[in-house]
């Protein structure tokens, strides 16, 4: 009995010295594993939170084609695939936002075709049925929606940046107004109608990428969000 309580005295001065050193944090905390998640993501100092983290599409949910989208060298790559669209999933705002700022940075490969859908909502296949498209086109077929268009329902024939280059795309929803700019130049600056000639219209969801054909690759390098609301 008296060499029990001497062990046990030991272990226990083991034990305190371990948590005052701080090592048995580190301990418990290795034991969450290399894949334990972060609180979530926090906004800088003018409130802009990353959509993307630079390494993994933990965040996103794509609809037809798991490998539409992948990540390479910190960019998100979509495309060539059939289409698909990837939507975002994650805890900002809890994936539902109405009123916001939304930057990109993107490059598009000739003839790539892509969007950044907003106010939508995920579904399993096809064009999203709900919100709109800020449409990311140069140089592909469709000439009458290039980059800075509303799509489906704001057209913009003249193109503004150059396959190859990095360029921004800047959207800011404001109750019915909607503006675009392509690399600090408003393309669209416009009160969308509650019902639309398209059918649709503005209220409030989450943001989609979209992989838009086999010919088609567009880079994706940095998104961020600031919620307005």
């Amino acid at each position: 009995m008296e060499v029990l309580s001497f062990r046990g005295s030991v272990v226990r001065g083991l034990l305190a010295s371990a948590v005052a050193s701080g090592f048995l944090v580190m301990v418990v905390a290795g034991f969450a594993g290399p894949n334990a998640r972060a609180a979530g993501p926090v906004a800088d100092k003018d409130g802009w939170l990353d959509l993307f983290d630079g390494k993994s599409l933990d965040d996103w949910k794509p609809s037809e084609d798991p490998k539409a989208f992948k990540v390479e060298g910190g960019l998100i790559v979509a495309g060539p695939s059939k289409l698909t669209h990837l939507y975002y999933q994650g805890p900002i705002h809890k994936a539902n936002f109405k009123d916001f700022e939304l930057k990109a940075e993107v490059m598009t490969k000739p003839k790539g075709n892509s969007g950044i859908f907003f106010h939508t909502v995920h579904q399993p296949k096809g064009i999203p049925a709900k919100g709109f498209e800020f449409q990311i086109n140069n140089t592909g077929s469709d000439k009458r929606y290039r980059t800075g268009a509303i799509y489906p329902t704001k057209p913009l024939e003249k193109v503004l940046v150059k396959d190859d280059e990095w360029f921004e795309c800047h959207l800011t929803v404001r109750g019915g107004h909607v503006t675009l700019k392509v690399n600090g130049e408003t393309t669209h600056d416009v009160d969308l109608p509650v019902n639309a000639k398209s059918g649709l219209f503005l209220s409030s969801g989450t943001f989609a990428i979209q992989s838009h054909d086999p010919g088609s690759v567009v880079l994706f390098r940095r998104i961020r969000v600031k919620p307005l609301e």
